[in-house]
């Protein structure tokens, strides 16, 4: 039986447009999206994350859509952060992005802070301490791979919203209660065994490309992953090897298939708590005996030698993500373009404690506020590139046009120490 979407007193006047044209907008998107999907009615969020900040992605059309809504007078009601944007906001003529680009870039950025939206412009909004989710939170994150992290290694609860509905949940302060804001749908469609090593953050991109190539949209439950895990620092904020390798995971799983939730036996909060009542009587079972297959298609272009740019950090690199390359590249200088890119926070934090200098000195970028997915790379003379991140191997070859090769973090060094990718890759 089809189920009616029950709206108090004070949601029908939003919807009936008592407080102006865009608050009445965003209910009317929030309450749609809630009758298709069957939801009972509508959920206060805590926070929203949008995505579909760049102006490669919004073109004309989306700038001018944030502008006019904008105008209608509305306003983000919770705290709202924003994916990255195309561009470095504060330096972009210093790193060659043209105009024609960058001023539209701007006007959507000045249209999401006219409406309130905090213009943190990194993709890793639960790294930074003041918006941080806590468990049992209901969110409206539209980022694929935060949307991952929040419902996965916090137990907070968010659908995968898309750009506009995520900003409609922000300045309506509410999303409809479907999907995963119900335990229900929480459980395990997939059982995922694990036969073989998996040690460096590209082996978990690489394992993030065979499980969502397997599951889908499913709800995978890694019975062992934890053995290849450390414990989660109390602070998650700062990164850590534990929070870095799910930081991919769980990007890796979003790009390669469309997952927004997984578990990890006696490791993940609800796997924790529930452990296999997670599991669903049909669940499938999938066994991993080894990574190489996703390697061989990741690492895209294994004839190319020539390495224009060398990036990490996609999702953002963490803080201690920074100091492991700052601390490799002590004393040593770089022969082509490194980008570490990540947030305006956490490049502040890192400065603080000198790594940014340390990698500025080797001759490398600490890059904020975008990262080479969503910059237009082709346009700054970028064609050949290389990662270790599973996400930047799943969309730059396919957003930006450029040739790459993905291997663990020493490889993705060497490569930006020497112009070239290293003799030594993984076959």
């Amino acid at each position: 039986m089809a189920t009616t979407l029950q709206l108090s007193t004070e949601e029908k006047r939003l919807l009936a447009g008592a407080e102006g044209p865009g608050i009445q907008r965003a209910m009317e998107i929030v309450v749609t999206l809630g009758r298709i999907y069957g939801a009972p009615d509508l959920i206060p969020v805590s926070h929203v994350q949008i995505a579909g900040v760049s102006y490669k992605n919004l073109g004309d059309a989306g700038v001018r859509f944030l502008h006019n809504w904008a105008q209608e007078g509305a306003r983000v009601r919770v705290p709202t952060t924003l994916n990255p944007a195309g561009m470095e906001l504060q330096r972009w003529q210093e790193m060659g992005f043209a105009a024609d680009f960058a001023e539209p870039q701007l006007a959507a950025v000045a249209a999401f802070a006219q409406m309130g939206v905090q213009t943190t412009m990194s993709c890793t909004p639960y790294l930074f301490p003041d918006f941080a989710p806590r468990r049992g939170q209901h969110l409206a994150w539209a980022e694929s791979s935060a949307v991952v992290w929040a419902n996965s290694v916090v137990g907070a609860y968010t659908n995968r919203e898309g750009g506009p509905s995520a900003l409609a949940a922000a300045i309506a302060g509410r999303t409809a209660r479907y999907g995963l804001h119900q335990p229900e749908n929480r459980r395990a469609t997939h059982v995922i065994e694990i036969r073989c090593p998996v040690r460096s953050i590209a082996d978990f991109g690489a394992l993030s490309y065979i499980v969502g190539k397997r599951v889908g949209d499913g709800v995978p439950y890694f019975a062992d992953l934890a053995d290849w895990l450390p414990p989660l620092p109390a602070d998650i904020t700062q990164g850590g090897e534990a929070g870095d390798r799910l930081k991919t995971l769980g990007a890796g799983l979003a790009a390669y298939g469309a997952v927004a939730l997984y578990h990890i036996a006696g490791y993940t909060p609800e796997a924790r708590e529930l452990g296999e009542a997670l599991l669903l009587p049909h669940a499938q079972r999938v066994v991993i005996d080894s990574l190489h297959p996703a390697y061989a298609i990741m690492d895209a272009d294994p004839d190319m030698r020539e390495i224009d740019l060398v990036t990490i950090g996609c999702p953002h690199a963490s803080l201690s993500e920074i100091q492991r390359i700052a601390q490799r590249l002590q004393g040593q200088r770089v022969r082509t373009r490194l980008w570490i890119t990540t947030a305006r926070i956490t490049r502040q934090r890192a400065a603080e404690a000198g790594w940014v200098q340390m990698i500025q000195e080797a001759g490398g970028e600490v890059v904020a506020d975008t990262c080479a997915v969503v910059a237009p790379m082709r346009s700054l003379g970028i064609r050949r590139m290389a990662t270790n991140a599973g996400k930047m191997a799943c969309y730059a070859p396919m957003h930006s046009g450029v040739g790459m090769r993905f291997g663990d973090l020493d490889q993705c060094v060497e490569a930006a120490l020497q112009g070239r990718w290293p003799t030594n890759a993984r076959p």
